[in-house]
C-alpha cells in the first residue's frame, strides 16, 4: 500500500486539503463533526482507485479528477455514518462512530449533509456525467442493501443472488470510482464503461475478502462470526449448505435463525465451513474476479501506474485487515 501511495503521493496530499474544504461548514457543531471525520478517514481506496483511474490515461490529472475522488469519498463516508445508525454500530476503524459520540439524530443529519456536499459540488461546477455515475452507484448499494435484508429474512440465498447482491452493494461503488477517474480525463464512454466493469470486478473480490474474514482468526476490526450472528448469507455458508447432508444443513440453518447470538454454536458453524470447502472456494472464486479485472487492465499499455493499480488490485484481496 506505501508503495502505491508513494506513487501518488502529491495527488492524495492534494487530495486531502480539497476533501477537508469541500466538508467545511459555517455551523460549528458541523464542523467540528467534518473535523473529526477527516482526521479519522481509512484507508482511502476509492479515492485511489478514481486518481489511478485517471492518471491511466493522462499524465496530469486536473479539477474534474479530484472533484470525482471528493464525490465518492463524500457519498462512502454518507453511507458509512448512515450504516453505523442502522447497525446500532458504536466503533468505526477502532474509533467511535458518529453516533456513539453525537447520537443518532446528529449522525442521520451528518450524513444527509455529506449526500448534499457531494451533489452540490457536481453540480456546481457542472459535472453531470461523474454525478450520473455516482448517483447510479448510491441507487445500486440501497438495491443491494434492500435485497440482502429480504433474502437474510428466508435464508434462502443462492450463489448468484449473493453475487447480485455484493455487485450492488459494495462493486457498484468502487465501479463508479474507477468509472469517474477515466471520465474525469477521457471524457470517453466506451473507456469509461470498460473502467467501471474493471471496477466491478474488483469490488467483488473485496467482498468475498471481506467474507472470509468472518471464518478467520486474525484480528481484522470486527470479531470472527459476526456475518453469522447477523443472519448474512456470505458465499462460504452458501456453498457449505448447498453440498451438506440434509442433517448438517438443517443443523446449520437452524443455529443461524435461532442460536445466532450463542458463540459455541456460531463457532460450530464456522468450524463445518471450514471443514467442507466453503473456505477454499470462496478463495477460488475471489482469485477469479481478481484475475479478470487484471485481464481488463492489462488491455492498457504497461507503466507505473497501471502496474500501481494492479499493486492496489492484489492488495485487496491480499490484505490482512
Amino acid at each position: 500500500m506505501d508503495e502505491i501511495k508513494q506513487l501518488i503521493s502529491k495527488e492524495l496530499r492534494d487530495f486531502e486539503f480539497k476533501f477537508a474544504d469541500a466538508v467545511k461548514s459555517h455551523v460549528p457543531l458541523l464542523d467540528r463533526i467534518m473535523h473529526y471525520i477527516v482526521k479519522r478517514k481509512g484507508k482511502q481506496i476509492r479515492p485511489m482507485f478514481v486518481i489511478l483511474s485517471a492518471k491511466l490515461f493522462a499524465p496530469t490529472i486536473e479539477e474534474g479528477t479530484y472533484r470525482a475522488a471528493a464525490l465518492v469519498e463524500l457519498l462512502h463516508t454518507a453511507t458509512l455514518v448512515h450504516d453505523d445508525v442502522v447497525d446500532d454500530a458504536y466503533e468505526r476503524r477502532g474509533f467511535f462512530s458518529i453516533n456513539a459520540l453525537w447520537k443518532n439524530k446528529i449522525a442521520v443529519l451528518v450524513g444527509d449533509y455529506l449526500l448534499s456536499k457531494g451533489l452540490l459540488l457536481s453540480l456546481n461546477n457542472k459535472d453531470f456525467r461523474t454525478l450520473q455515475i455516482l448517483a447510479e452507484a448510491v441507487k445500486e448499494m440501497s438495491e443491494g442493501e434492500l435485497l440482502q435484508i429480504e433474502k437474510t429474512r428466508k435464508l434462502d440465498i443462492k450463489e448468484d443472488i449473493y453475487f447480485e447482491i455484493i455487485r450492488r452493494k459494495t462493486a457498484s461503488l468502487l465501479a463508479a470510482a474507477c468509472a469517474a477517474g477515466a471520465w474525469s480525463v477521457t471524457g470517453n464512454d466506451d473507456t469509461t464503461q470498460l473502467m467501471q466493469k474493471f471496477g466491478e470486478k474488483v469490488g467483488i473480490a473485496f467482498q468475498i475478502k471481506d467474507d472470509l474474514f468472518d471464518y478467520g482468526t486474525a484480528n481484522v476490526g470486527k470479531p470472527t462470526g459476526i456475518d453469522i450472528r447477523e443472519k448474512k448469507m456470505t458465499l462460504p455458508l452458501i456453498y457449505t449448505l448447498q453440498h451438506a447432508p440434509v442433517d448438517t444443513r438443517k443443523r446449520i440453518i437452524n443455529i443461524v435463525k435461532n442460536h445466532n447470538t450463542d458463540k459455541d454454536k456460531v463457532a460450530e458453524v464456522i468450524d463445518i465451513v471450514q471443514k467442507s470447502g466453503g473456505i477454499q472456494y470462496a478463495k477460488e472464486k475471489m482469485i477469479q474476479y481478481r484475475d479478470e479485472a487484471l485481464e481488463i487492465l492489462h488491455q492498457f499499455p504497461a507503466n507505473d501506474i497501471r502496474n500501481g493499480l494492479e499493486t492496489l488490485v492484489r492488495y485487496t484481496t491480499d490484505r490482512t485487515f
